[in-house]
């Protein structure tokens, strides 16, 4: 907040942020517009949330509406205007002026208002006032230097009691307001806008001028919804992304392998692009079933068909996203990209993201929105939504759906921003349409350059690493034809090296065969080589007994001759 300038809440939603924190407190904010802009919505849910969620009650003046038509028109917003009123945080003042009748009587003045508006404070202690609208206040005013007057004293009147006010006026003809000057002497100016292009209505605001405080200054698209008023505050979106190292499944195993580490990072900013039929939406609901599994809640945004239709078509593949609706991980949001302008697509789906808080949000498809608005508008809208996902650590998914086969630029003109990329082709050959994938970039992840085969089945989806032959990459009937035809191959290789191996066993028992009959003539022979040496040692042996045994016999002969 700015030194200098108090600041009060609105609790409007995004309205705050661009003013840095709100109205100027004990000061006078005028907020003008056509009618049917939303000034008295403005007002009213300014007052309606002082009371009930900041403490301070306020006072509701009106000068057109009466106090029951008031409490009936923002009933269905569920501000319990009633209920407030009835606990005395809120006061309803209603003064009708009729210019005719004070005519009569002579010079008129807001002594009388001064007095009632008075007691209306001191009845509930009002800290906040509302006057709607300015203009029947001042309608019984000729004289310009009396209407300028007494315009500045109101104002000044609003100051001395602190308190801060909204004072709602139509817009004038070349001015801010009818009258000119009530913007001159307000310290915060707000300009509700409510336009129609292309049959389709926008409401725009614009703070025109903010005393002593900094603010935003472009147009920002507002909501009229069941919980009121609330604007996008785009301008306030800026560089300060959330940075997570942890990565998240896109519910397709083989897609996560091919990037080292498993996965996307999360916060990070994913485009599918393919031509129609590529599988583009299937794998988008494989993300979202991925992060329903891990316990996370997902929003799916769909331009082009129902949240029932595309409930059914992804049970042909396994997925029953139905469960997760029924227990509120999921939520799914489809409407034609005609059926609002940019602005009110762009603040319906931030404000749903704000509400539910997904870890991941799906758009499918953003072409879709190349028809409803031009080119340069439309990039400008699809960079909100990735900026305010990034801002908030939010992995977005978005789907385009490319006219051309093959191409690798976006008709948005959004790939340059995108953290990862994934192509899906549709290739034609033998007479059928081949599904492949094709992962063109992943900052921060290295990841693999092959072309994959993508394959539905219903279980799941598969990606299949393509046959990579002599005449180039082949998939579908042709990749399995060729694998057929290697298994065959190698089937015949494997037949004939058992043929050459049994012939080899064969031989080689024929040969130790062959070993074992030589080894055994061999062992014949050394027996009778030995059994030969055994009896010519044995009759050495006998020669040499029988010598020694004649010796003895010739000794003893001797002796008997030499006795004689």
């Amino acid at each position: 907040m700015t030194a200098g300038v108090q600041k009060v809440p609105t609790g409007i939603d995004g309205f705050d942020d661009l003013t840095l924190g709100g109205l100027p407190r004990g000061r006078p904010t005028l907020v003008c517009g056509s009618a049917g802009c939303g000034k008295t919505l403005f007002a009213s849910t300014f007052l309606a949330k002082g009371a009930r969620d900041y403490g301070e009650n306020g006072v509701f003046v009106s000068f057109e509406e009466r106090p029951d038509d008031i409490v009936d028109n923002v009933a269905s917003l569920g501000f319990g205007f009633d209920e407030l009123i009835a606990d005395g945080r809120i006061f309803i003042e209603h003064i009708t002026i009729n210019p005719a009748e004070l005519a009569e009587v002579g010079d008129y003045d807001l002594e009388a208002l001064f007095m009632r508006l008075e007691l209306a404070v001191e009845a509930v202690g009002a800290k906040r006032i509302v006057l709607d609208t300015i203009e029947s206040l001042f309608s019984a005013f000729t004289n310009v230097a009396v209407l300028r007057a007494e315009i500045r004293r109101l104002f000044d009147w609003l100051k001395e009691r602190g308190l801060t006010a909204v004072i709602t006026g139509e817009r004038g003809e070349g001015a801010l307001t009818r009258q000119g000057l009530e913007e001159y002497v307000s310290d915060c100016v707000i300009l509700l806008d409510h336009r129609v292009e292309n049959q389709v209505s926008t409401r725009r605001l614009r703070i025109v001028k903010y005393r002593g405080t900094a603010h935003g200054t472009n147009e920002y698209p507002f909501l009229i919804a069941e919980d009121g008023f609330s604007v996008l505050p785009v301008s306030a979106l800026g560089l300060g992304h959330m940075v997570h190292e942890e990565r998240i499944s896109s519910g397709i195993p083989d897609l996560d392998d091919m990037l080292t580490g498993g996965g996307f990072h999360r916060g990070s900013s994913i485009l599918l692009s393919g031509v129609a039929g590529s599988g583009k939406s299937s794998i988008a609901a494989s993300f979202l079933a991925a992060a329903c599994a891990a316990g996370e809640r997902a929003l799916y945004f769909s331009f082009e068909e129902s949240g029932a239709q595309t409930v059914r078509n992804m049970r042909s593949i396994g997925l029953d996203l139905g469960r997760y609706i029924d227990n509120g991980q999921l939520s799914m949001h489809a409407s034609r990209p005609t059926f609002y302008s940019l602005e009110m697509h762009l603040a319906i789906m931030l404000r749903d993201v704000a509400r539910m808080q997904p870890s991941l949000v799906v758009l499918d498809p953003i072409s879709a929105f190349l028809d409803a608005g031009d080119h340069r508008d439309v990039q400008a809208m699809l960079l909100r939504v990735i900026d305010y996902l990034k801002s908030h650590g939010i992995t977005g998914l978005f789907t385009h759906l490319s006219h051309e086969h093959g191409s690798v630029q976006t008709d948005a003109g959004l790939s340059s921003l995108m953290d990862a990329w994934v192509l899906l082709l549709n290739r034609e050959a033998n007479g059928e349409f081949n599904r492949e994938l094709y992962l063109l970039k992943a900052r921060g992840i290295s990841h693999s350059n092959q072309v994959r085969e993508f394959v539905m089945t219903d279980h799941g989806i598969s990606l299949i690493r393509p046959y990579l032959g002599e005449q180039g990459a082949l998939t579908g009937s042709a990749r399995r034809a060729e694998e057929a035809r290697l298994r065959r191959e190698q089937a015949q290789r494997r037949l004939d090296a058992e043929v050459v191996e049994q012939r080899l066993e064969q031989r080689r028992r024929r040969t130790l065969a062959q070993i074992d009959a030589l080894r055994a003539e061999l062992e014949a022979e050394e027996l009778e080589f030995r059994s030969v040496a055994e009896g010519r040692r044995r009759s050495d042996a006998q020669a040499q007994s029988d010598r020694l045994a004649m010796a003895k016999s010739r000794r003893a002969q001797a002796a008997d001759v030499g006795d004689e």
